[in-house]
């Protein structure tokens, strides 16, 4: 049960991060401690997952960024966000 209720902690804090780089330090972070503290079963172990498991994440995330930056958007009648891949098809942000 606890499971259930930090993750949705955690998507309600993601959908506040505004970039790749906040998301995956969220992300990483939350699993990072998960993992320490399923490992290690004390608090030393679960804050150096948390840690590891942020700077990973926020490592992952700027790279997602520096690549989503490089990229050339257009819209859609609707209004959406996308970019047309090397395949030809368009993927929506």
């Amino acid at each position: 049960m606890k499971l259930v209720y930090i993750s949705l902690v955690v998507l309600l804090l993601n959908s506040c991060a505004e970039t790749q780089a906040q998301k995956g330090a969220l992300i990483g972070g939350a699993s990072g401690a998960l993992v320490g503290q399923a490992i290690g079963r004390d608090t030393k172990a679960t804050l150096i997952g948390a840690a590891v498991g942020a700077a990973g994440g926020a490592i992952i995330g700027n790279e997602m960024d520096k690549k989503d930056s490089q990229r050339e958007y257009y819209r859609d009648e609707y209004g959406n966000l996308y970019y047309i891949g090397n395949d030809g098809k368009r993927y929506y942000r």
